[in-house]
Order: C-alpha cells, then structure tokens, then sequence
C-alpha cells in the first residue's frame, strides 16, 4: 500500500492550514463540558513509588469523540477512569493509535508552564493523518491540554514543589468496532496527566547498545518519524535485550552502513571534532529520509545551539565554550566508533521529552564498548549548557521566564 500525503515533518509544521474536518463538526474547546470529581485522589510524595510507577494519574481527564457522519462531539473534562471499548475495536487489532508527550511544569517562579506545547500538537495531527484518524485544529487541542492542566495542576503540582512535572499523554484511538481492515469510521481523543520520576540524572551517563543487523525501528516510506504506538511494540524485545545486559535503551542503527538514528525513544547528539580541519561540530540524524522523529526537544537544543553556540556569540562567552557548528545528516556508527578511536570524541546525549537531556557514558557497538568522554565528571560541557539553558525556559529560572517557548497555564 501506498503511503497516505503527510506534511513532511522537516517542513514548518505552521504549513497545516484548514479545513481539519471536511464540512463536518471540528473539535472545539469552547464547547468542554465540565464534571469534576467529588473524590480527589491523593497526590504522591516526592520520590515515593507511586510518583515513579507511572501508573497514578491525576483527577481528571479530557475526551471528545469523533464519528464519519457527524465529525467531533463536545469535548469533556470528567474524573480519572477506564475506557468503554468494544473487543473489535480497531486499536485494538490494526494499532490505529497515536499519542503525544508532553510536560507540565512548576516553575522556580510559582508559575505552571508547558514547553512549546504546539508544536506537539501540530504533531499530533501530523501522526493522525499518517494512521487515518481524524483530523483536528490544533489550538483547539492546545486549548483542551491547557484547561486540563489549570484544573488538575494547581494541587498535584503545588507551588512548594518548584522544579517537579506531571507527564501529559494526548492520545487518539480508533473506536470503530468493525473488524474489517479499512479506514476508521469511529475514534477517541483524550487526555490524561501521570506522574513521573526525573529520568536524566543518570550515574556515568546512559549505557546504550547498538541495535543489530536483524532490528530496525524504522526505514524510508514507513512511519518512523510520526508518533505512532506501532513504533513502540516492536521495539520493546530489543529493548528488553539491553536491560537485561546492563544498558539502558538500544542505539538505533539503520542499513548495512549502521547509520546512527535514535537512542531509545529519544534524539541522538554526538560533539566531535571533524578529522580533516578539527572543526567542532554538534551533530544529529537528519529528517529528510523520515526515520527519524521530529522531536521537540531535538528542534529546540538545534535551535539554541545555532543562535547560542555557533559562533563567539555573548551566551558562548559566557559559558565559556568553544563555538560549534550545528550538523544534520547522516552519520554512521563507524564514524563515531573511529573518531573515539582517534581522540575525536567530545560528547554525547540524547534528548527527548521523558529523557530530558542526559549525557551518554558507553556505546556497545558490534562487541566493542566505546567510551564516551564526559569532561565534568556527570556530563559534557555542551550537554550541561543546553540542559541548563532548557531548564530555565521550563521552569521558569532567572532571565528566562517569558521566554515565547514558555507556554505560562493560567491557574483557576
């Protein structure tokens, strides 16, 4: 089969323009119907296994449903509980399900933040169109995420937690209960917020395994750059395979050539000096054969690091870092392997909305372990400033707390 037309990810997501619904009814937050619950559940404690399950979710959740005859229904916004789906539910046989991820924040500031939340929900649409789902406005979708997040933020993020989160999951699921294989003609759009333990301080840096000549994540003309749950389920023996060794997430290589694509569900970066002139360069997989997820965070360090770090700009004399050239292409594992080899190798981390920004420590590649430098002892240099200069946009930190890609949620 063919593949469907999709915005292109490498192209300005601003590019999607209306009509989302075709003469049908759009999704519309205007419309929300609110039910709050009368039994609040209790909020974990910092560092409690219930914050670090990422099974508790807060009070509330949003939902709107959509059918091919009439289009979407009122959005609700009703207490936390279990879906209604029937066996033959499309979803449930044809992975017909996409999904966003997402963070609120406690800002230093007392403030509740998202971090650049459109872009996730232009996303979403473009995964949508990608698997057949419905389509959606997504400021509309933006605003259901916000209402959420003023709802349940203010006592599951209380303002003497500043620096924590909660996870949010925008999801749409086909509910067509026909087992036919064919476009959906019935889905589920809803929201929830989970909590969730910081996963980027990790001692020695991340461990990765890179993947073997019998696992692909993904390849040209499939779906690896849309955020769809048929990229996860295959992945998941792979990834159990690298636990079980000691690493933390498999390092996705593709072809005979072991072009390096991402870390787990995270972007890939690699500091190294080029071994013809010595240049610095900060380099990650391009998006142009779409194999590769158009992550949030991977746009934003490409987007600090070229107005921060490219040239002997005030931020990098302040840092005090060496100016760099920001890189995207393809890259081999052998090119990294050679220039660890020769001394070459400055750093390493990915980058991802549940990962953060986290320094990797040790590639195993084809029986060899490569060991990543990590020039301050808990990080490279390169990979703490990005983390820091994010840091304070999502937390609202001194000299960054109107920053545009601060998204501020106005609390009830």
């Amino acid at each position: 089969m063919a593949p469907i037309a999709v915005t292109p990810p490498c192209e300005p997501v601003t590019t999607i323009t209306k009509p989302y619904s075709h003469g049908l009814a759009e999704l519309d937050a205007s419309l929300l119907q609110t039910t709050l619950t009368t039994s609040p559940r209790p909020v974990p404690a910092l560092g409690s296994p219930e914050m670090a399950s990422q099974r508790t979710c807060t009070d509330h959740m949003i939902q709107a449903t959509w059918n091919s005859e009439t289009g979407w229904s009122a959005p609700t916004l009703t207490p936390y509980g279990p879906l209604s789906l029937m066996p033959t539910a499309s979803c449930l046989h044809y992975a017909t399900e996409c999904f966003e991820g997402m963070k609120l924040y406690r800002g230093f500031d007392g403030k509740l933040r998202l971090f650049r939340p459109d872009l996730n929900c232009k996303r979403m649409l473009v995964s949508t169109n990608r698997i057949s789902l419905p389509s959606f406005p997504p400021d509309e979708l933006l605003k259901l995420i916000a209402k959420l997040c003023a709802t349940d933020g203010p006592r599951w993020l209380p303002k003497d937690r500043p620096g924590s989160f909660l996870y949010i999951r925008p999801t749409m699921i086909a509910t067509d209960p026909a087992l036919g294989v064919q476009r959906p003609t019935e889905a589920m759009l809803y929201v929830i917020l989970t909590c969730f333990a910081p996963m980027d301080d990790v001692p020695g840096g991340m461990k990765l395994l890179a993947s073997q000549d019998d696992m692909v994540r993904a390849w040209p003309g499939g779906f690896g750059y849309a955020k769809v749950g048929a990229n996860y389920g295959p992945s998941l023996v792979a990834q159990g395979e690298a636990r079980r060794r000691g690493y933390h997430q498999i390092l996705w290589l593709f072809g005979d050539e072991c072009y390096v694509t991402e870390a787990g569900a995270s972007n890939f970066f690699v500091v190294w000096r080029t071994k013809e002139e010595g240049k610095l360069q900060l380099v990650t997989a391009s998006l142009d054969e779409r194999i590769v997820l158009d992550g949030v965070t991977r746009r934003s360090v490409l987007e600090l690091a070229r107005t921060r770090l490219a040239d002997a700009s005030a931020a990098a004399e302040e840092e005090g870092l060496e100016p760099l050239e920001v890189v995207e292409r393809r890259y081999t594992m052998f090119e990294v392997e050679e220039a660890a080899r020769e001394g070459r190798l400055v750093e390493a981390f990915g980058a991802g909305t549940a990962w953060f920004v986290a320094p990797v420590g040790k590639i195993h590649f084809r029986g060899k372990d490569i060991e990543v430098p990590q020039s301050e002892g808990d990080g490279g240099r390169y990979t703490k400033a990005v983390k820091r200069w994010l840091k304070g946009i999502m937390w609202g930190e001194e000299g960054s707390e109107a920053h545009e890609w601060g998204y501020v949620v106005e609390e009830k």
